[in-house]
Parts: C-alpha cells; sequence; structure tokens
C-alpha cells in the first residue's frame, strides 16, 4: 500500500506538510525509456496526480499560491507527474514522488520581490561611451561629404 507524501518544512510550509495516500492518484503504462525487451512487457511508468483543488492538506493561502504558482502545469485543478527514467517500477514510483513533493514545496514558497535599484555612477559612465562608441561607428558608416 502506498504511504502518504511527506513534504519537508520551508517557506511557505513551516512545519511541513503530509497529503495523505488517499488523496495520491497512481496510474502505470509501459515505458518507451530504457530496458530493451523489458519495457515492452511491464507497466514501468508512473504518472502521478494530485488534486490540489480538493486536498485538504493546504490551508486556502497555500492552496491560492499552488494554483497560481503551477497554473501552467494544472488540468483544472489536478497536477500531474510522470515518471520513466528507470526500468523499475519502483524507483520511477520513488522519483515521482520526489518530484511531486519539490514542486510542491517550491511553488509554496512566497515570491521574491526585487528591490529596486537605481544604476551605479560608473554603470552610467560605461553606458554612455559605448553609447559613444556606436554612434561613432554609425557616423563612420555615412557617405563621405563634398568638403
Amino acid at each position: 500500500m502506498a504511504e502518504d507524501l511527506r513534504i519537508t518544512s520551508g517557506p511557505g510550509a513551516p512545519q511541513g506538510l503530509v497529503i495523505p495516500a488517499a488523496e495520491l492518484v497512481e496510474q502505470f503504462s509501459r515505458s518507451s525509456g530504457p530496458g530493451g525487451q523489458h519495457v515492452n512487457t511491464s507497466d514501468t511508468r508512473v504518472q502521478l496526480s494530485l488534486d490540489l483543488g480538493s486536498c485538504g492538506a493546504f490551508d486556502e493561502v497555500q492552496r491560492a499560491r499552488l494554483l497560481s504558482a503551477l497554473a501552467s502545469r494544472l488540468a483544472g485543478t489536478v497536477l500531474t507527474v510522470t515518471v520513466e527514467d528507470q526500468r523499475s517500477q519502483l524507483q520511477n514510483r520513488q522519483a515521482a514522488r520526489q518530484r511531486l513533493a519539490e514542486l510542491i514545496r517550491e511553488a509554496l514558497a512566497p515570491p521574491v520581490l526585487r528591490r529596486a535599484t537605481k544604476p551605479s555612477r560608473n554603470s552610467r559612465r560605461r553606458r554612455a561611451r559605448s553609447e559613444q562608441r556606436r554612434s561613432e561607428i554609425k557616423r563612420n558608416r555615412r557617405r563621405p561629404g563634398t568638403d
């Protein structure tokens, strides 16, 4: 039987999280990865899915953060991870669980806001010099005058 998915503590989840195994959906299929003829006879590809919209492990703030951060990876509110790296179904199951936990941990972290700064005096000088050089190059391309 599958175990609960444990997500270690980090930004956005200071005590860590435990997602019950009943909320995870595992599907198996034939893999196209390494393994020779073995891949034609065994279901080693693992698809691990979690419905973020109905998962009871997240509070409303965490759920909103997950849905916005992972929006490009979601089908509705379902997050799916597919792994077919190894010949072994067990190893692929473990890798899928690690990837799902990592995705959730990274998405729960609050966004890092950039502090606006002014360009340094030296960087303004370098930019002005490069603009002057470019201007000189373009000036030299002009047709010679009638002087």
